[in-house]
């Protein structure tokens, strides 16, 4: 298996020419830049993941075209032509300062030596152009720096949901919210749906070496105020680098789902080497989707099996069916299928978790759903025959005496025939999601993945930028342009 695809330059942010390959079961990525020579760095660590991940390859609608390209891809972001997937989680920076000092820190937070805070009217502006996307960009979350501690945060809440955004979520370190419960009142009061937790691990180790100081107790309090709050919705977001943190992936899943009360997932990020991360470490600390997979199995004595994993535009069919349904534009979940990994587990009565693929055929479910929407969309049936259909012919994809007492046999039935925030959120409370995403940075770096990105940066000047392509190259200009000294 040879794939030629562009990526950059980790020297001098080129784009050049590349090759991902297959080599000794993993998937590596090599490139060479006429100034700064070759370079070679893991792309996949496990071939048969990357290989059953590929089937689910999906090429989704864009969206609004807002950027004429000029310099080409990824120079023109804004988006451009050639972006293949629409927003579905936005991401805005309301500063770049932060209370830590995190070695890790790819946005390199609290060191760049100026400050970058944009006004309430550009935060607006940024705002009303994601909605003005085709469907409408329907997740935002706040981030930086570190974004609770940016004046008028809650205010900043509050007009993220007047302005019509399904979901709010932060993205935060937590010490925040770990020393007012107050403030964790007034975020939900405001509209906060999701509090998307920094937290690395289950000792203090971990943190001592990501963050550089011991964090836990502070992560802990920040939950533990969270739910007296009412804020009901905390995502565990630790970043994994190998020989530091991945060696407690298992244990952060069971301390998920001991507190399934408020917690509703966990979502690893290998780590990304840029920002303040030293080059140095990348071969020793460098981390892809697949090792987590496979740490999580091992640690969990296989009760969450590598096969339970599926890529994130696994379930465009139930898009297709909620937009010919409701005969509206509905969100594609159409990223990269190597971008992202994700499932669903339930824990039974004993303890023990059970992920959703060990009771639902999740394929043959999927391949089900599109035939419905393909036919609904072709007007051969209506939604009366296509719900009968659901409920007779859907039943023979679940084995109801495997499932657990949680699972209700109507969720996905609700889920399709409501297509709403409510009946996902009911799935989300019996279920605990486990997901990862890596983020690339320059050394591995693919621009077809970044052409398929469905998680974009706003920015004051009034582009939407993928995620990799905006830390890896645009972030300073973008910052500096709208920056003010200290």
């Amino acid at each position: 298996m040879k794939i030629k695809t562009k990526s950059l330059c980790p020297q001098c942010l080129a784009v050049i020419d590349a090759e991902v390959y297959e080599v000794d079961g993993k998937i590596l990525i090599k490139k060479r830049c006429a100034e700064h020579g070759e370079f070679v760095d893991t792309y996949w660590s496990d071939a048969l993941l990357y290989h059953k991940f590929e089937r689910w390859k999906y090429t989704g609608n864009a969206g609004i075209r807002i950027t004429n390209t000029e310099n080409g891809c990824p120079y023109d972001c804004g988006l451009c032509p050639v972006h293949k997937s629409s927003t579905m989680l936005a991401i805005i920076d309301l500063t770049n300062r932060c209370n830590q000092r995190c070695p890790t820190c790819f946005a390199n937070a609290a060191a760049a030596g100026y400050l970058y805070e944009p006004t309430m009217e550009q935060l607006r502006a940024m705002m009303k152009l994601l909605r003005s996307e085709v469907p409408p960009c329907p997740a935002v979350q706040f981030a930086g720096g570190e974004p609770t501690i940016r004046e008028g945060f809650v205010d900043i809440v509050k007009m993220a949901r007047g302005m019509g955004f399904a979901h709010v979520q932060v993205a935060t370190n937590g010490i925040m919210l770990a020393k007012s419960e107050r403030f964790c009142r007034e975020l939900k009061e405001a509209g906060l749906h999701t509090v998307y937790l920094q937290f690395d691990g289950i000792t203090d180790e971990p943190y001592e070496v990501l963050r550089g100081r011991p964090a836990l107790n502070t992560k802990l309090k920040a939950i533990e105020n969270c739910r007296s709050a009412g804020l009901k919705s905390v995502v565990l977001v630790p970043t994994l680098v190998k020989g530091v943190n991945d060696h407690q992936v298992g244990d952060i899943v069971r301390f998920a789902a001991e507190n399934l009360d408020i917690v509703r997932g966990v979502n690893a990020q290998p780590v990304s080497f840029e920002g303040r991360v030293d080059d140095s470490e990348r071969s020793s600390g460098r981390i892809t989707i697949p090792d987590f997979i496979n740490a999580l199995e091992e640690q969990t004595n296989g009760e969450i099996p590598r096969d339970s994993f599926y890529p994130v535009p696994f379930v465009v069919a139930i898009s297709h069916f909620v937009e010919a349904w409701k005969g509206m534009p509905q969100l594609e979940l159409s990223v990269h299928p190597h971008c992202g990994a994700a499932t669903y587990v339930y824990v039974d009565d004993s303890g023990k978790f059970v992920p959703i693929t060990e009771f639902v055929d999740v394929e043959g479910l999927m391949e089900f759903i599109e035939e419905l929407a393909e036919e609904m969309h072709g007007s051969r049936i209506g939604k009366l025959k296509a719900m009968a259909r659901i409920l007779t012919r859907g039943k023979k994809f679940i084995d109801y005496d495997k499932a657990p007492s949680e699972f209700d046999k109507f969720t996905l039935t609700d889920i399709l025939d409501k297509g709403n925030r409510d009946s996902l959120a009911e799935f989300h409370r019996k279920a605990l999601f486990i997901g990862a995403m890596h983020f690339m940075d320059p050394y591995n770096f693919d621009l077809q993945r970044v052409q398929r990105c469905g998680i974009h940066y706003a920015t004051p000047d009034g582009r939407i930028i993928p995620f990799c392509a905006y830390n890896a190259i645009h972030r300073p200009s973008v910052e500096q342009a709208f920056a003010k000294p200290i």
